[in-house]
């Protein structure tokens, strides 16, 4: 046990953000994402929803302040009316959790699962929300 880190990193999910440098991405992935036959490396948190992952993620993880840092996944043309309430709510865990937020950028669906392949890792979550899948840029520790 560890003082400080939030229950809900496990030690697989610490070594990943602790090896991952400055510019590499985390995915966190709703629980409908294609997150296993996406991701370079896998880390499941069954069980939890993506906001508490992010809230817990940028206890430790810095989001980088020399690019955009933040991204959702866009709605698809037929759901471009619905409400998505889940992303104010990571709008005021994400301003609350790192200074270096500004607000997310949208990616498209497919450029998104594309940016997925390549990130250094991805987290799969049970979140039930649609449009819930964020991607995370790792910024330098400056404090």
């Amino acid at each position: 046990m560890l003082k400080n880190i939030p229950a809900l990193l496990s030690p697989e999910l610490l070594k990943i953000l602790m090896e991952m440098g400055h510019g590499d991405e985390l995915v966190i992935g709703d629980g409908n994402f294609p997150a296993a036959s996406m991701g370079q490396r896998l880390v499941r948190l069954d069980g939890l929803g993506v906001p508490e992952i992010l809230e817990g993620i940028l206890k430790v993880f810095p989001l980088d302040t020399f690019e955009k840092n933040a991204f959702l996944m866009e709605r698809v043309e037929k759901d471009r009316a619905m409400e998505i309430p889940v992303w104010q709510v990571y709008r005021q865990i994400a301003k609350a959790g790192d200074k270096g937020f500004v607000d997310f950028e949208f990616i498209e669906r497919f450029a998104f699962y594309e940016r997925t392949k390549k990130a250094y890792a991805v987290v799969a979550t049970s979140e039930q929300s649609l449009y819930a899948n964020i991607i995370l840029k790792k910024g330098v520790v400056t404090d």
